[in-house]
């Protein structure tokens, strides 16, 4: 498609997420509005800013308690996301707005200036742990990583495996009838249980060159889009700055479609997932399998998490010592 037929992309973004499999659009939001998004995050959590030590827990998934529209928050990535994924009218109605399910890297007193290689982090993945997973998928058309605070390098950023895409992508071609959130083809897990093991992922960052690792890193309002398939893990945030993100996923109305008569109608996270497989179309190749929907482990530690963090929110009375309590937490593995 011609540049002239996206709201925000330059032929230079176009290339760059051709031949890595992300973006990184910068200025995005204001650090008003993070502040504002971020100004309960403490009390929330039950943790001092300023004693590390109440800081119990590395990594939290927090629950959400407030909805925005993502086109009003952040526009320009709003209409970033839109290019990417072949335009507004593609994406479902539960993918346009964005919550404050803040997402926490705090770092451990172990990890503190220890540096952790890429192929050592334990935590790869790819997204989306409530359904089953196909090629053409659309309940994760996109990944998307908003940054809250500052992000240096060592401060718990996202690391991301670009070239392990063409992996991913084939392993889901190879099997049409689906696979679990982990990777594990139907024929072995039938009944698609819920899975924590990470080890096929893992063993493909392992097999990864160090210097193919992208480190994610930036400034306050910068966001990164990253191909559904990215390969990405946590990392040690040895500088135990405090580190916040969100990971609001973009779903489509429809599945990806990879055998389209009309080339231009090919969004460009189809074009990408084409040629990471090295191929210009899918003919014949369909899903064999109904697609499925799972309720993740996360769903209910979540719920647990939010009505402590409303006890918390809605106390006056609290004082920080009390914060040091042990809450229920979710790992996080972004």
């Amino acid at each position: 498609m011609a540049p002239t037929q996206y709201q925000q992309l330059t032929t230079d973004d176009v290339d760059q997420f051709m031949q890595h499999g992300f973006l990184k659009i910068s200025n995005c939001f204001s650090q008003e509005q993070a502040d504002k998004l971020t100004s309960t995050l403490w009390k929330r959590l039950g943790m001092s800013p300023t004693d590390k030590s109440t800081w119990h827990t590395e990594r939290i998934n927090m629950p959400s308690h407030t909805n925005f529209e993502a086109s009003e928050f952040a526009p320009k990535a709003w209409a970033a996301i839109c290019d990417l994924v072949g335009g507004e009218q593609r994406i479902g109605d539960n993918s346009r707005t964005w919550s404050d399910g803040l997402i926490v890297n705090l770092g451990t007193p172990d990890g503190e200036g220890k540096d952790i290689r890429g192929q050592q982090l334990p935590g790869w993945h790819t997204d989306g742990d409530f359904f089953v997973h196909y090629l053409d998928s659309p309940e994760q058309g996109l990944l998307v990583i908003p940054l809250f605070t500052d992000i240096v390098a060592g401060g718990g950023g996202t690391f991301i495996c670009p070239t392990a895409i063409p992996r991913m992508a084939q392993h889901l071609y190879d099997h049409p009838d689906g696979v679990s959130p982990r990777m594990t083809p139907r024929l072995v897990n039938p009944e698609m249980k819920n899975e924590t093991s990470l080890a096929w992922f893992c063993n493909v960052a392992k097999t990864t060159p160090e210097e193919e690792i992208v480190e994610v890193t930036g400034k306050v309002g910068d966001i990164y889009l990253l191909h559904p398939l990215m390969l990405h893990s946590a990392s040690n945030n040895k500088l135990r700055n405090l580190r916040v993100i969100t990971n609001p996923p973009v779903s489509l109305k429809d599945p990806f479609i990879f055998d389209r008569e009309d080339e231009s109608q090919y969004s460009i996270v189809e074009q990408k997932t084409l040629a990471a497989l090295g191929k210009d179309r899918l003919q014949g190749w369909k899903i064999t399998h109904e697609r499925q929907g799972l309720v993740p482990e996360r769903v209910r530690l979540q719920a647990a998490m939010r009505e402590q963090e409303l006890k918390r929110l809605q106390s006056e009375k609290a004082a920080p010592e009390v914060s040091v309590a042990k809450v229920v937490s979710l790992h996080s593995f972004t």
